[in-house]
């Protein structure tokens, strides 16, 4: 990918990368307002390394002992799961201007810079931003249908400003019922439609929590409207509201305005907790984790090591609950409801794994972006506020990575159904490290109103126009299409494992011994062939039947079904 609008910053001779693996070696670090990069002739071949300074979470000044004239040190503290260290000769005044310079453009916001996305021109030959178009997306699902409509009445965002502009609601709900809905629920995210079954009609919805506060404050409007959504879908006399939040949490909530749905106000639902931690839990695991993955792993105590991160137990609980979600809608043929506190984070978690899982077009490369853009992007996930994009305080207590966990999910959902999706590790690696680079405009602010507000379509690049230009990159070549299958995971730790390749790739001794990447990219080329060739052989077959059919005179009405090979 070459960088257009990237410009050169800073360049040091003579400085030392201490690398907790091989030892230190020296070079010449540059820094892009992109990008930093540290090469050394001093290897065969040369050693490289590559920081997009998106991915800086804060820049630390160390002291450093036993490197001889390089007596003082910065430590790069990343958001990907790794701390790169350099030394530099202490006299020298480029000191002073290497950290001012990589704090200036790694955290541009905090210092009056756009970001780089805003910088960078590449021209793709597909328009990424193209991915998603909502009205496409409900009608390929069925909508509207009698029973719900595609409302424009957010179209400004005054209803909610966290919402997008489309929204799919019940068709007979009047103006002034919904009006007092959104009065009634946590920053006026109203239940909204994310997915309904083709065959059933159960419906995913989501929302936040209802404002039933320390009084049990009820809304008639708010009930009524629950009804509604139970009342669409013919086959169940029940709806199953999943609050992914731990019981005690949400009661806690009630004493600030907060709560959930009492089942003596709303008679056909039954409520279910999910009992799955909050943000903040989850920054602290994935802390943990890192400690143990980075720089030095403890070869004895690695199992040990990485449990009591509970990482996985939190991955695991993730999925526990979008399997529930999935077979309420499938098996059960009953119509959930899925929130949190303020249904932008655990909410979009199981909206999007349950959609995975009950839907075969989500499990394709398109059909993914298509996931994302709608359940996480359009629907008001925090991105700026959980990665931190180009800000300096570190500290933030919003920050969270709700985002990796639903990628972690997806992977190992792929590590159970190999064959399932057409995309591969790779694909998914990628979207984690533009989460992070600043380079696309993908993931960018908060919501679809600040995406709009600062013309993030035509003043940025999509990542989608980057994975789309090369799609043969992020395809695997064992996928096959599994239409209609629904896929459970197993959500048991036995079948869980750590995502080595993405949370300890920059550990050598941990890279796999073929590669893996190179093998699967060989296999699509095979793959491309034997279909290249089947369709050869069943063009061949029809020509043959149908001069057969003619040489015995019969109708061409009557020529054979044609073959339908699976390679």
């Amino acid at each position: 990918m070459s960088m257009l609008m990237e410009s050169f910053c800073f360049v040091a001779k003579d400085v030392m990368y201490i690398c907790p693996f091989t030892g230190a070696v020296s070079g010449t670090l540059t820094v892009t307002d992109y990008k930093l990069y540290f090469k050394s002739m001093e290897r065969e071949p040369p050693f490289i390394l590559d920081v997009n300074l998106g991915v800086i979470s804060r820049l630390e000044t160390i002291g450093v002992q036993s490197h001889g004239e390089n007596s003082c040190g910065m430590e790069i503290v990343c958001k990907d799961m790794r701390n790169p260290r350099f030394a530099y000769k202490k006299e020298e005044q480029s000191k002073l201007e290497i950290f001012e310079t990589l704090t200036k453009h790694a955290f541009p916001l905090s210092n009056d810079l756009p970001l780089f996305a805003f910088l960078y021109k590449e021209k793709f030959p597909v328009d990424g931003w193209k991915v998603y178009d909502p009205v496409a997306e409900y009608k390929r699902q069925g909508l509207p249908n009698e029973s719900w409509t595609i409302s424009k009445i957010n179209s400004n965002y005054e209803v909610c400003d966290t919402y997008p502009a489309l929204l799919v609601i019940p068709t007979s709900i009047m103006d002034e019922d919904l009006r007092r809905v959104v009065a009634f629920r946590a920053k006026h995210r109203i239940p909204v439609l994310s997915w309904i079954h083709p065959e059933s009609q159960a419906t995913i919805v989501r929302c936040s929590q209802p404002m039933v506060g320390p009084n049990d404050k009820r809304s008639k409007e708010d009930e009524k409207y629950l009804q509604t959504i139970m009342d669409a879908n013919a086959q169940s006399h029940k709806l199953t509201i999943f609050d992914a939040r731990q019981s005690g949490v949400a009661e806690t909530n009630k004493a600030k305005d907060g709560g959930y749905e009492s089942e003596s106000f709303y008679p056909n639902a039954e409520l279910t907790f999910l009992e799955i931690p909050n943000i903040h839990v989850m920054r602290e695991s994935l802390r943990k984790l890192k400690e143990v993955v980075y720089p030095v792993i403890d070869e004895a105590k690695w199992l040990s090591n990485v449990d009591s991160t509970h990482w996985l137990e939190y991955i695991r609980l993730l999925l526990a609950g979008a399997v529930r979600v999935a077979d309420k809608i499938e098996s059960g043929k009953t119509s959930v409801v899925v929130h949190c506190s303020d249904g932008w984070d655990r909410t979009a978690q199981l909206t999007s794994l349950p959609m995975l899982m009950l839907d075969s077009y989500y499990r394709t490369i398109k059909g993914f972006q298509v996931l994302i853009e709608k359940e996480w992007v359009s629907f008001g996930h925090r991105f700026a506020a959980r990665i931190g994009h180009g800000d300096v305080n570190h500290a933030n207590s919003e920050r969270s990575p709700l985002f990796v966990q639903f990628i972690d999910c997806v992977w190992q959902m792929m590590r159970q159904f190999p064959a399932a999706f057409e995309f591969n590790e790779l694909f998914l690696i990628t979207i984690l490290d533009h989460l992070y680079s600043c380079l696309f405009g993908t993931f960018l602010y908060n919501s679809e109103q600040e995406r709009v507000h600062q013309e993030v379509q035509t003043k940025t690049v999509s990542l989608w126009s980057y994975v789309n230009s090369q799609l043969e990159e992020f395809t695997n070549p064992f996928y096959v299409n599994y239409e209609n299958h629904v896929l459970y995971p197993v959500a048991s730790l036995r079948h869980l494992e750590l995502w080595v390749n993405y949370y300890v790739r920059w550990n050598p001794r941990m890279r796999p011994q073929m590669p893996v990447h190179q093998n699967l990219k060989e296999l699509m080329a095979i793959r491309y062939e034997l279909q290249r060739k089947v369709e050869e052989l069943q063009r061949e077959a029809a020509t043959r039947s149908i001069s057969s059919a003619s040489d015995r005179g019969s109708s061409p009405s009557h020529s054979s079904t044609p073959l339908h090979t699976t390679v």
